[in-house]
């Protein structure tokens, strides 16, 4: 009798609430094609990003008037309604923290807008409120305060169990907010500069007593959406919603510096459900995007996954980590993950999945459709000794669970190694499937297929040669041969 395997579903999985129909119009899916507007896309935002540099003063290069601020809220204020000075010197957080006192008292009314007119507007960070829009325009550029003296600390994160960097307490975001519903940041593409070259030069020189914080949080809300604004040299991670329901981050741009900016992740959705992230440009230096739900045991004891999350419409760089990782701190766990649609480019991994013994959890159910690959080192990787543990009470028997992987459309040009796949006796890797696979190499070793401890099923063509861990099936879904050696080791992290 003839085995037969179905082939992967377009859309496997429910994603409660969230919008799935594809807006990659029909002509883009020729992988190349989309190869083409990808990169004409990026080009375009890094070609508009030098010629309006933000921060080396007043913008000197305008397309054209100033666009109005539309009307977002039944109420609207101006930031220099409350007394703020845009020159760049002059602290504003004074300013900031009346104008959300004002928006705070709208709430029957439903809420008011912040608009903050072309400038630069430094400020010590400041916190937002429910039915709120902060509305950046034009040539408004948000100025973090480089003295940390004026950030405040905050509690560890429950899911984190001590600072991310240090024991004890760390350093709150620019732009905060707990416990909120309702929260519109966006604009004409204004910036939110964090400025963290002087975070980073302290880091690296050991002078700091605390983990640095984030350019913008929101924890413990719902219903956010982040629009039309570019985020930019956050001290530590850029964008980080925590346990935040009904999350959308849409045309976007984030930047940092791709080499020196230690730790600044792009998005951060740690413990979050029904997300979505799309139509973003992100180069930095670190992980573009790295999902995450909590670090080893208290990870575990918090309990709070991050599920129901599509990643579509990106292009990425990172020469230091990846573009799109999942972990190391997934223990909560992390489900119901869809990326598709993305171009990674002259980056150092395009996608991983990392985790190690102590952390518990699980990830499941994770879909990679239609991935470009230029000029990357390491194409797909999943990593299970990423041995970073927050204290010794860690359980090195709480091992995660890693299962349901699919990659279907992976394309490329320029990749050294396109797949590493490293399980171990502790923490196999089940039910692992890929289709619809040609990566240009450029070198012609013949181990560069890597895997260990890996068990799935290739589907039809695949180039490079798959490993011998792997089910080879043909295009109908018919076996055609079974693998014998799903724990065979092959794996060379010499090139």
């Amino acid at each position: 009798m003839v085995e037969t395997i179905a082939p992967p579903p377009s859309s496997r999985f429910n994603y409660k609430r969230l919008e799935l129909k594809r807006c990659v119009p029909a002509f883009l899916s020729s992988h190349k094609t989309l190869f083409a507007v990808l990169w004409i896309a990026a080009f375009a935002s890094v070609f508009l990003w030098k010629r309006n540099p933000v921060g080396a003063g007043v913008a000197v290069f305008w397309r054209g008037p100033l666009r109005p601020m539309p009307q977002l809220r039944p109420v609207a204020f101006n930031l220099t309604d409350f007394g703020a000075v845009g020159d760049g010197f002059t602290v504003n957080t004074e300013a900031f923290e009346r104008a959300v006192s004002a928006i705070s008292k709208l709430t029957k009314r439903g809420g008011g807008q912040l608009n903050v007119p072309p400038g630069r507007w430094l400020t010590a960070p400041f916190n937002l409120t429910s039915h709120m829009t902060l509305f950046l325009a034009e040539g408004a550029v948000i100025l973090g305060i480089q003295d940390e003296k004026y950030w405040p600390l905050m509690p560890a994160l429950p899911s984190y169990g001590y600072g991310r960097e240090h024991p004890g307490p760390r350093y709150g975001s620019l732009i905060h907010g707990q416990n909120l519903r309702d929260v519109v940041i966006t604009g004409h593409n204004g910036t939110i500069d964090g400025q963290g070259q002087t975070w980073w030069k302290k880091y690296r020189q050991k002078l700091l007593n605390h983990t640095r914080g984030p350019l913008v949080q929101i924890m413990w809300s719902r219903d956010i959406v982040f629009t039309n604004i570019t985020l930019r040299d956050s001290p530590f991670w850029t964008l980080h919603p925590y346990d935040c329901k009904n999350v959308t981050i849409r045309n976007v741009t984030i930047l940092a510096p791709i080499f020196e900016a230690p730790n600044t992740d792009g998005i951060d959705p740690d413990s979050c459900e029904d997300m979505v992230i799309e139509d973003c440009y992100i180069s930095v230096g670190d992980d573009a995007i790295a999902i995450k739900s909590g670090w080893d045991q208290y990870g575990i004891a918090y309990g709070r996954p991050s599920t129901n999350i599509l990643i579509r419409n990106l292009v990425v760089r990172s020469m230091v980590s990846a573009g799109i990782s999942i972990g190391s701190e997934m223990s909560g766990g992390v489900s119901n993950v869809t990326v598709e649609n993305l171009l990674v480019w002259s980056s150092r991994r395009a996608v991983r999945i990392k985790t190690a013994p102590g952390r518990g959890g699980y990830v499941r159910h994770i879909a990679y459709r239609n991935l470009t690959f230029d000029n990357v080192r390491v194409g797909i990787v999943i990593k299970t000794d990423y041995n970073e543990h927050p204290d010794e009470g860690y359980d090195p028997k709480a091992v995660p669970i890693l299962g349901d992987i699919s990659f279907t459309g992976i394309h490329g040009q320029g990749v050294r190694v396109p797949v590493r796949i490293h399980g171990s006796q502790e923490i196999p890797v089940r039910n692992v499937t890929f289709w619809d696979m040609s990566v240009g190499l450029t070198y012609k070793k013949k181990h560069i297929f890597q895997c260990a401890y890996v068990q799935g099923r290739v589907i039809g063509t695949v180039f490079p040669a798959p490993c011998e861990n792997l089910d080879r099936y043909d295009e109908q879904g018919k076996l055609v041969k079974r693998s014998v050696s799903q724990n065979l080791t092959d794996i060379d992290y010499d090139f």
